[in-house]
């Protein structure tokens, strides 16, 4: 799972965040960087063949490695192809091209999540899941060092000359980064196949298409009535603050000044090391008090800490601030998480895990990313101060969400607990 986490890690910066850096030191305006946002849509729409994913076998691959290990492959090969597609291109020059790789990336790596999450929930019983999860989120933060401080730091040693940009230096680092998914693929082929509960075979294609595509959303309709809705609600709207905010963090790092060594050092290594902490205690806080008031704590601090960076803004280039600032919003964001991720595994039934959580997790980023395109337009507008600002109040309807979920009691994790293990 540490190396299954840190080849699921690997592609997501490399579509949005880091590209984003890579497109503003290009000159790419602001406004078409926040539209590119759109690129991490793929990610909201994946429950739509998540049902493919959970019930469809890939000739020979399937035969060979089994239907888990087929579909990682599978999507690791995507991965690989829009990685070497992006290092072959400058996007100065052919911004478009750029674009379709992203969105092959972005395809095979949503797919990747689809397989993986089923593989790991499907893996071990429901003791073993939290550890999983941890194992699984620490290969996934390494990953994002790697693919955040990494491209930064390999683009900058392989700078010819003092050129303020040099597309040659970044090809070679988003060659290096496809290289990287090799942890994945050679972890895939000598994992072992999980178990599958399998259900009962459809006797026709109606039946199949019934307990591939609908059987997945009605059992969770059927399970929480309408308190469905509160859930999806919340789930859609749980990350917005952080998701908003973080398409415009590059190009503020270089708007603001700062070099690649220094965002790779402290955004990139330092700040994901903090969200490791983050994440280590809020899973300890979440055993110590439960998931719902984690949930309500992660919230909040992930909002109030986007004011730092409204601070930050009227600071100019200020590097020991830049570490506070990171600081805080990371280990904020790592409290948020763990909670986030035991809060979406109590929903899922084993039966239908990789639909049900893919389900869950596109919800969680089809308004946040949608409304991350306009971010750019918005700083041209107003200001990167203003932004951050808008940023953190949007976050207040979350807090609202989960007293409502609190207050109805709409989720009992003990007894779904109970449930899962039978």
């Amino acid at each position: 799972m540490l190396f299954l986490g840190f080849s699921a890690g690997l592609p997501l910066l490399l579509i949005l965040g880091t590209l984003s850096f890579w497109l503003r030191e290009a000159g790419i305006d602001r406004s078409t960087i926040g539209y590119l946002t759109w690129v991490g849509l793929i990610y909201a729409f994946k429950w739509m063949w998540a049902p493919l994913v959970d019930r469809l076998p890939i000739p020979l691959l399937s035969t060979l490695f089994g239907r888990r290990r087929s579909w990682l492959l599978f999507a690791q090969l995507l991965i690989v192809l829009g990685l070497l597609g992006m290092a072959s291109i400058d996007p100065k020059v052919q911004l478009t091209p750029v674009v379709w790789c992203a969105l092959l990336v972005a395809f095979g790596s949503a797919t990747q999540d689809i397989a993986l999450d089923a593989f790991r929930i499907e893996s071990a019983d429901s003791d073993h899941q939290a550890a999983l999860a941890a194992t699984y989120q620490t290969g996934y933060r390494l990953a994002l060092i790697w693919a955040g401080a990494g491209v930064l730091w390999l683009a900058a040693r392989a700078e010819s000359g003092s050129a303020s940009y040099d597309p040659a230096a970044w090809q070679f680092a988003y060659l290096c980064m496809a290289l990287s998914i090799g942890v994945g693929v050679v972890t895939t082929l000598f994992s072992k196949e999980p178990v599958r509960i399998e259900l009962a075979k459809a006797r026709n294609a109606k039946a199949w298409l019934h307990q591939t595509l609908i059987e997945p959303f009605s059992d969770f309709i059927k399970r929480y009535g309408w308190h469905a809705i509160l859930i999806l609600s919340l789930i859609a709207i749980y990350r917005i603050s952080d998701v908003v905010m973080g398409i415009m963090a590059n190009p503020f790092y270089v708007d603001m000044g700062y070099t690649k060594d220094e965002v790779a050092a402290v955004s990139k290594v330092f700040g994901v090391v903090m969200t490791l902490v983050g994440a280590f205690l809020g899973g300890v806080l979440t055993l110590r008090f439960g998931v719902m008031r984690i949930l309500l704590l992660g919230a909040i601090l992930s909002a109030v800490s986007n004011l730092l960076f409204a601070w930050l803004a009227t600071q100019g280039h200020d590097l020991h601030g830049l570490i506070w600032v990171i600081s805080a919003d990371n280990l904020s964001s790592g409290i948020a998480s763990a909670a986030f991720i035991a809060f979406l595994s109590a929903l899922t039934n084993i039966q239908y895990s990789a639909t049900q959580y893919a389900l869950f997790s596109s919800m969680m980023l089809l308004l946040p990313k949608w409304l991350a395109g306009f971010s750019g337009v918005f700083v041209n507008a107003f200001g990167y101060s203003n932004f951050f600002i808008s940023t953190a109040i949007i976050g207040a309807p979350v807090l609202i969400l989960i007293w409502l979920t609190i207050h109805f009691k709409v989720v009992e994790f003990k007894k779904h607990d109970s449930q899962v293990a039978k």
